[in-house]
């Protein structure tokens, strides 16, 4: 675009963007180039931008985690102290005791040591049992798992409700667990919003929810095994407390006989069994202390969850995750739970057979994913992780209600991955990752068939209140940032289904783009589709050839934005929007003849061009439409007489007068010039009253607008007789030579032309060449002026971009007929004969 550095005003009834996207609009358009002059991908700065967006010397964020398998560590120590002083005092009984004296040991003795070591045996089966329940636990009950003193008020209840079972009938028993299901299930229900559907039996069980007895089974449900070992353990190591404190307080080993060999160090060998005892049971008694200290009172597991921001549900994961580091510390080495983080802990769980470890997985990805202080880090290991990625894109395809979070939060991580070129080329490299992401459009209007309809109605019938809307927002951001990279713009291309889906989601309509209360999401899915496809259009190369063919011959991507241009005064920017895909479709000979011959699009532009009552703020509106106009009239004979036909021709020559409309105009006039054939010579007649004002911008001016000048003079001239110019000249205080004068200037300032003014030489030559043949005094001036030696130059100087009319990218479309030397040589041999 030409100018049109405002910034995009909010107003009621428009689109309300982030600050975020609302200022990478405006840099946008600031920096945006026109269509007419070759410039640098700005998909490659975007790309290069947000690759460096990670500053080297930007301080690592310490991991919040990291208390956690800290604390596991400690446990681990107190545990393997405790465990090792148990498996001592153990031996220590069974051989020196039980075996050396246990026909000499006291009554009392021997009963206490075989308690001890009943008690201590089950304790030690118990705990090495204990993690696998409590991780069984942590899956569906967000408050089991962590086991605590202060649990006991509730652990009240639950003895009473065993008991009652234990001794309830059988089909009471049944009646109980039933209705406990059901309670969950509508729990289940009420938390997803979709209570009217039930939730659909799987062929494994849950194993919270096992009964692990025949009878009474709610009491031995797996979920509720952690709780009783975890008492029985405490209990365990109390009763072993008191017992070797007993008989190490009194010291009451038995008689032992003067000179019995047998006996004499019995004493000794009693007091080191109950002292080792007594230290194991207390350092396990210090461990659960401990536990409940930082558990319950510091409150370790609420502040590692508010730290990493996860919410209340985020207390399942942490919980799991801290049972994971600490199940690692206990079974292997100690240290093993220090080389564990949530991401590559949830990433594991991603890989899970299990829906309820999937959905924490992913639900910590992507709150990891959208958190700014994590999203660096997390990010770089998912897209290093091909296996995550496939998994991700593969999660998109679940259709299910029970599986709607899952696949939201896929979507999530999948739309922040493609945020970054590298991780995008990776997505879209997966084998049917297109098709996926296509899976998340679905379309509320069906305009292709009936049984396309019915086919559509099913789908909302089966999903209930599926939430469509999102997962179209999702869907469409996803291939917006892919769309960046000119290789994944082919890729959706080549998707079968996915171009027709994008264009069906800029359908906007006449009672959408008018209501004051549209809602945000409607317009916000319009918004994103044609931003998706301005982007596909724009595409450079053959690939953007081919993506423009394919959208110009869907039968509705032009009737769709010519409602939005025609309808969408409240909403300018996606006016604009349309516009500019209009604008790069052009690019294509076959989609501007499409373009043109589509009845009121010529009409709407030319409206929204002239239109003096839109805001100040969205004049980058107008500016758009012009320019649009201005390719749509480019090397078209059709267009440029479907233009004459609305007799606007007055208002074009009166915008050269406007500084916001101007360069468009200029460029209007010029094609119609250009490319009409004699028989429209005496409509355009009319253009030689834009003269005046063409010459004193070519006196004034510089760069662009110079450039638009030179070259609708040497256009419009020709529509005059000699008087009639010379008349002109007089009118306008500038003389013959004052014109010759500054065209040789401007072949001297530009010896090497700017690609935002590549024609500008052209266009110079060209008007010299008119002035040299109007009048034969001009050939003596441009002599004198000395124009034969900078002509020479531009011979020496001529590159490839002066032979071009409009660009894609830094790629050259539409060949000017006549060359730059042909030009040269035609005003060399001007000169000669003056």
């Amino acid at each position: 675009m030409d100018g049109g550095d405002s910034t995009e005003g909010e107003g009621s009834g428009k689109i309300h963007l982030p600050i975020a996207e609302l200022s990478k609009l405006t840099e946008y358009r600031n920096s945006a180039s026109t269509i007419f002059a070759p410039h640098s991908s700005s998909i490659e700065k975007r790309d290069s931008s947000n690759a460096n967006s990670v500053s080297p010397s930007r301080q690592a964020i310490r991991a919040p985690e990291k208390k956690l398998t800290l604390f596991a560590l400690h446990l681990a120590v107190l545990e393997k102290v405790a465990t090792g002083m148990g498996a001592l005092g153990f031996i220590w009984a069974t051989v020196v005791l039980l075996g050396g004296f246990a026909i000499t040991l006291d009554k009392t003795d021997f009963w206490f040591i075989t308690i001890i070591l009943l008690i201590e045996g089950f304790r030690i089966f118990s705990r090495s049992h204990e993690l696998e329940w409590q991780h069984q636990a942590t899956w569906s009950i967000t408050d089991a798992g962590i086991n605590s003193f202060g649990a006991l008020r509730s652990s009240s209840h639950f003895i009473i409700k065993a008991v009652k079972a234990v001794f309830c009938p059988i089909s009471s028993v049944r009646l109980t667990s039933q209705q406990n299901r059901e309670i969950a299930e509508n729990a289940h229900n009420a938390k997803t919003g979709s209570s009217e559907h039930h939730k659909l039996r799987t062929r494994t069980w849950i194993s919270s929810d096992v009964p692990l007895l025949p009878y009474a089974p709610w009491v031995f449900l797996s979920r509720n095994i952690s709780r009783l070992l975890y008492w029985l353990q405490v209990t365990s190591a109390t009763a072993c407390v008191v017992l070797s404190l007993m008989k190490i307080i009194r010291c009451n080993f038995g008689d032992v006989a003067k000179g019995d060999t047998d006996k004499r160090n019995r004493e000794f060998a009693l007091l080191i069994f109950y002292s080792l005892a007594l230290a194991e049971a207390v350092t396990f008694l210090l461990e659960k202390t401990y536990w409940e200290w930082k558990i319950t009172f510091k409150k370790l597991l609420d502040s590692v969850n508010k730290e990493l921001e996860l919410g209340p549900s985020g207390m399942v994961s942490i919980k799991r995750f801290f049972y994971d580091a600490y199940s690692k510390c206990v079974n292997g080495s100690i240290f093993d739970g220090l080389k564990m983080d949530m991401v590559s802990f949830a990433m594991e769980l991603l890989g899970s057979d299990s829906q309820d470890e999937q959905l924490i997985g992913v639900g910590i990805l992507k709150q990891f994913a959208l958190n700014e202080r994590y999203s660096d880090d997390t990010l770089q290991k998912i897209g290093i992780s091909l296996s995550v990625m496939e998994r991700l894109v593969e999660m998109l395809n679940w259709k299910d209600l029970q599986e709607e979070e899952i696949r939201k939060s896929a979507a999530e991580i999948l739309s922040k991955l493609a945020g970054e070129k590298q991780n995008s080329l990776r997505v879209a490299g997966i084998p049917g990752a297109m098709e996926s992401i296509s899976s998340l459009l679905y379309a509320n209007r069906i305009n292709i068939g009936a049984a396309d309809e019915i086919s559509d109605k099913r789908i909302i019938a089966d999903k209930g209140t599926y939430d469509f809307w999102t997962f179209n927002h999702l869907g469409l951001l996803i291939l917006k940032k892919l769309a960046r990279d000119h290789d994944n713009c082919g890729k959706i291309g080549n998707t079968r289904g996915l171009l027709p889906k994008i264009i069906d989601f800029t359908h906007a309509g006449e009672r959408l783009l008018k209501e004051d209360n549209a809602t945000t999401s409607q317009i916000f899915t319009v918004k994103r589709s044609l931003q998706v496809v301005k982007m596909l259009a724009s595409t450079t190369g053959a690939t953007g050839k081919q993506l423009r063919k394919e959208i110009s011959e869907i039968v509705f991507t032009i009737s769709y934005i010519r409602e939005i241009l025609h309808h969408g005064k409240k909403h300018p920017l996606l006016q604009e929007l349309g516009i500019e895909i209009l604008t790069s479709l052009a690019l294509e000979q076959d989609a501007t003849e499409r373009i043109g011959g589509t009845g009121g699009i010529l009409k709407e532009l030319f409206n929204i061009f002239f239109n003096e009552e839109i805001p100040e703020c969205d004049n980058h509106v107008r500016i758009a439409a012009g320019e649009a106009l201005a390719m749509l009239a480019q090397e078209s004979k059709s267009n440029c007489y479907r233009i004459l036909k609305l007799e606007i021709t007055e208002k074009l020559i009166e915008a050269l007068t406007c500084r916001l409309l101007r360069v468009n105009a200029a460029r209007i006039l010029r094609n119609l010039c250009t490319y009409t054939g004699a028989e429209a010579f005496y409509r355009l007649r009319v253009v030689t009253a834009a003269v005046p004002t063409v010459l004193k911008a070519i006196m004034s001016a510089e760069n662009k607008l110079q450039e638009v000048m030179v070259g609708l003079a040497a256009h419009t001239f020709k529509y005059m007789t000699p008087e009639e110019s010379s008349n002109i000249f007089e009118e306008t205080g500038i003389t013959e030579a004052e014109l010759a004068r500054m065209l040789i200037q401007i072949l001297q300032n530009y010896k090497y032309p700017p690609i935002k003014i590549p024609r500008i030489r052209r266009f110079t030559i060209e008007l010299a060449i008119w002035m040299m043949r109007d009048k034969k005094t001009n050939i003596q001036i441009f002599n004198s002026l000395g124009l034969k030696e900078e002509l020479e130059g531009v011979m020496e100087t001529t590159t490839d971009l002066e032979s071009f009319n409009i660009f894609s990218g830094t790629v050259g479309l539409s060949r000017h007929s006549i060359t730059i030397h042909t030009l040269v040589e035609t005003a060399l041999q001007l000169l000669a004969e003056g």
